[in-house]
């Protein structure tokens, strides 16, 4: 098992190596066309620039820095080297220790405002034919240096819904987003698949050895772009030792006339495969 300079489990040497950047984008929500649209279906993923504005950056970045110093916040997931010591910290300290933050909207008027932007509303309803709810939120934390990756997933193997749902995430960066420090990468196309068996390994994943390496797509985002994609696209994001902070806010959306299935043994019926005859 490899290990990273924290004693933690390392993803295989290869795992996050991209063949391209995407590097340009649809210029705003507005800019969407209907060949976008199509588009989106294709490759199971949308870049959009200048997705919000530099107010509505600073309101994210606030809204965050707020929640993560609330003592009283239980929903913080810090990076495993920090652990427990986290609520021993100094505040500016607990600000580059956090991996995720989930929900947030309820808990922060200027998340839900976020997460009501009328003109990406707008787009996701032209994607799925209907309108869009709200269905999960969170801030995507990469803290600088000690940033975990986030192995290849789907992210309908952690949602509650039937299989055939369009589910579409909007991750919003407000820091430039690279390489360097841990942006997201995507498999083109990978969505068509359908469900790929998950696994509890570094977390609940695709087998590294299910992942198509030489199809790997970096997307990198300044502060403010936006990355839409698939709930079925295979994406994941590297470790980071870059000195630079990556906080991001990830919404998902699913159509409005969709419910949720009963439980969750209907879904790891088909994403859950420990314990059955398939190996990892």
């Amino acid at each position: 098992m490899r290990q990273d300079e924290y004693g933690l489990q390392a993803p295989p040497a290869g795992l996050y190596d991209y063949s391209a950047e995407i590097t340009s984008g649809i210029d705003g929500f507005d800019g969407v066309s209907d060949a976008d649209i199509e588009l989106f279906h294709a490759l199971g993923f949308l870049v959009i620039h200048h997705a919000i504005d530099k107010s509505a950056i600073e309101m994210g970045r606030a809204g965050i820095r707020d929640l993560l110093l609330n003592r009283e916040n239980d929903n913080i997931m810090y990076e495993a080297v920090v652990g427990e010591r986290f609520y021993e910290l100094p505040d500016e300290e607990r600000l580059d220790s956090v991996r995720k933050m989930m929900p947030v909207v309820p808990f922060d008027a200027r998340m839900k405002t976020a997460s009501e932007n009328p003109a990406l509303l707008a787009v996701l309803c032209r994607i799925m034919g209907e309108r869009a709810a709200l269905s999960q939120d969170q801030a995507m934390l990469k803290p600088p240096r000690i940033g975990r990756e986030k192995p290849w997933h789907q992210d309908m193997a952690y949602f509650d819904y039937p299989t055939e749902t369009t589910i579409v995430g909007a991750w919003i960066a407000l820091d430039e987003a690279s390489p360097e420090n841990g942006c997201m990468m995507v498999i083109p196309g990978s969505h068509h698949a359908g469900p790929m068996p998950h696994w509890t390994r570094r977390d609940w994943q695709i087998c590294d050895t299910d992942v198509r390496v030489g199809e790997i797509v970096a997307v990198p985002l300044p502060p403010g772009g936006c990355l839409l994609f698939h709930c079925l696209l295979h994406h994941g994001s590297p470790p980071t030792r870059s000195d630079r902070r990556r906080w991001a806010l990830q919404f998902h959306y699913c159509p409005e006339s969709v419910a949720r299935l009963p439980d969750n043994e209907l879904r790891l019926n088909v994403f859950g495969t420990e314990g059955k005859d398939v190996t990892c």
